[in-house]
């Protein structure tokens, strides 16, 4: 465990390492963007049917057959002879006798879309308007969405693997291409299928993204300087969002805001010259040589003396143990048991964290000021945990953001279900509490997982517990849309006049949030979820001020570690004034 004590030579965060941090980080902005991007490009925007011929067509059919009367009074498209509605259209017949006043004798026939009039008050053109997903094909928002966060899950595993088997860097570029191709390409594409399969691709960059940047950055920074490397990095993610919300403001075309923001990330591929690999990775896997060759690098840039050498024997006894099998993980029952609780909460924080972010996307207004409020709550409950982490330490800083969140969610109930309506504002304030809660725990899980795994598995223990996360992310919307579902199919059979009258059909179509128990059981599932979480966390170690665990071993050891002392640290070394050529020189 020795290998930390490299940063007192080459310094904890020195100007060459915040020059690279800042690159190794700046792909999480671009990253922030595309996780979100569904919001605008999948937009369905309020529309009305606007096809008159099929429900004619039908008619005359119909009357051909002599299954209509044959006095059929059409008055107008904006008359009572048609109605429009979203996914039909309506027409009245009407078989009254001369003479003879029949109001309720009235035979109505429907029609289903084939063409959408869609409001362009927000948004000039979507990928669903383009591709008319509504109706019938209101799914296929869904399936794209699902397909994004498949391939978040398979590149959080796959590139995870790649990033442990061969190097931080070739993980990163890997990912770097495939995202430049995938959401470039996106832009020109009008097949719902092939518009899916490159936002799968897509994920699958942004999966491996998240997980190699963020250890390339834990790894470059030494102990005293992780929280803050951890924590700035989940701001350049806030940083992200509020840029999209921007520029979706500014850019009203889907295609125009795809490319706008796609085109940018051409610049990482020029990585290749410009960030080395990670120095503890190259330790491990035993590649001393270069690691020593990077690191005597950063030193002179950073201004640091450099010893004859800065790998000694301790840094190199890591090297032997290059490789760990899964006979290995599953021999501590402790290991496998902590990872359980960890990977449980990644699942219960990323469910929290989406579920808060669907319910406020559905509030009325408008779009783009609903979806900034919720931008700036992300940075609020990263911004909070900063100034904690380092003071109480990772683990009461978890808990209490995921508890406090937790029982926010569930007091909804009580305003809610007894409140007044002037109450309202009670239960936004608790959803809030909620959503800033849930995003200082996903700050901080984020950091103690990548303290907490070992060096030999951590980029694919990370990856493990990015798909935990992205099983949770899928589970969300499950859980409000299904409770939705209920109650409009228990609407459904108590309105049983629908079948006969068309006067509920509007109340059944705005039948969006439902009644007051609809809105208390997402937020209470959301709720309870959370504080279980956070109780199960009690168990586990804590991380701050421990050397990063090299092994499964050093792991379990947390328990027994004493805390580091970081004065030596953060020490100034001498300048370079009086180093020998050979020293300065780096190829």
């Amino acid at each position: 465990m020795a290998y930390d004590d490299v940063f007192k030579v080459i310094g904890s965060f020195g100007r060459y390492q915040k020059i690279l941090y800042l690159l190794q980080t700046l792909p999480v902005v671009f990253t922030a963007i595309q996780a979100c991007l569904s919001v605008f490009i999948l937009f369905a925007p309020d529309h009305r049917c606007n096809d008159t011929s099929s429900i004619l067509d039908h008619a005359h059919r119909q009357q051909s057959n002599q299954s209509l009367p044959m006095d059929i009074h059409i008055h107008s498209s904006i008359g009572e002879g048609l109605r429009y509605t979203k996914c039909e259209v309506m027409y009245h017949y009407s078989n009254s006798t001369p003479g003879r006043s029949a109001p309720n004798n009235v035979t109505v026939y429907s029609s289903e879309c084939r063409r959408w009039v869609f409001d362009t008050s927000e948004f000039d053109n979507t990928f669903v308007t383009q591709e008319n997903l509504v109706c019938r094909k209101k799914l296929h928002r869904t399936h794209a969405t699902m397909a994004f966060m498949a391939g978040f899950t398979v590149g959080s595993l796959g590139i995870g693997i790649i990033s442990d088997r061969f190097g931080r860097k070739p993980a990163f570029l890997i990912s770097a291409a495939l995202h430049i191709v995938s959401n470039t390409v996106l832009t020109w594409i009008v097949d719902f299928w092939v518009f899916s399969m490159l936002r799968f691709f897509s994920g699958v960059s942004v999966g491996g993204l998240i997980g190699t940047t963020y250890v390339m950055d834990l790894e470059l920074v030494g102990p005293s300087m992780r929280m803050l490397a951890g924590t700035v990095y989940m701001l350049f993610w806030g940083l992200g969002v509020l840029l999209l919300a921007l520029m979706a403001y500014l850019i009203r075309d889907w295609r125009w805001l795809n490319l706008v923001l796609a085109l940018p990330t051409i610049f990482f591929l020029s990585y290749y010259w410009f960030v080395p690999e990670s120095t503890r990775w190259l330790v491990v896997r035993g590649k001393t040589a270069k690691a020593e060759k990077i690191l005597r690098g950063i030193a002179i840039k950073n201004n640091r003396h450099c010893p004859e050498r800065i790998l000694t024997e301790d840094h190199n006894e890591a090297c032997s143990k290059k490789e760990v099998s899964l006979s290995a993980i599953c021999s501590s029952q402790k290991f496998l048991f902590r990872s359980f609780v960890i990977c449980l909460n990644w699942l219960v924080v990323a469910c929290v964290f989406s579920g808060l972010s669907l319910n406020v996307s559905n509030l009325g207004g408008d779009v783009y000021l609903n979806f900034f409020l919720t931008s700036i709550a992300e940075i609020i409950g990263f911004l909070l945990c900063m100034p904690l982490l380092d003071r109480v330490g990772r683990k009461p800083v978890y808990i209490v953001s995921l508890m406090s969140g937790g029982i926010a969610l569930v007091l909804t109930i009580f305003p809610i279900l007894y409140g007044q309506p002037g109450l309202h504002w009670v239960t936004v304030l608790l959803s809030l509490v909620g959503k800033v809660g849930s995003s200082a725990a996903f700050a901080t899980i984020f950091l103690y997982s990548a303290e907490f795994f070992p060096t030999i598995i951590r980029n694919s223990a990370l990856g493990v517990a990015n798909f935990s996360a992205r099983v949770g992310g899928m589970l969300a919307p499950y859980i409000v849309d299904l409770l939705d579902a209920s109650r409009v199919l228990g609407t459904c059979f108590n309105q049983q006049k629908c079948l006969h009258d068309l006067s509920c059909l509007p109340s059944l179509q705005g039948l969006v949030v439902g009644g007051d128990s609809g809105r208390v059981l997402p937020m209470a599932v959301f709720g309870i979820s959370a504080v279980v979480a956070s109780l199960l966390s009690l168990i586990l170690p804590e991380t701050l001020n421990r050397r990063l665990p090299e092994t499964i071993e050093d792991t379990v050891g947390f328990d027994r570690d004493r805390k580091m002392n970081f004065e030596l640290d953060v020490s100034v070394s001498e300048p370079l004034q009086g180093l020998s050529s050979d020293d300065r020189g780096i190829t």
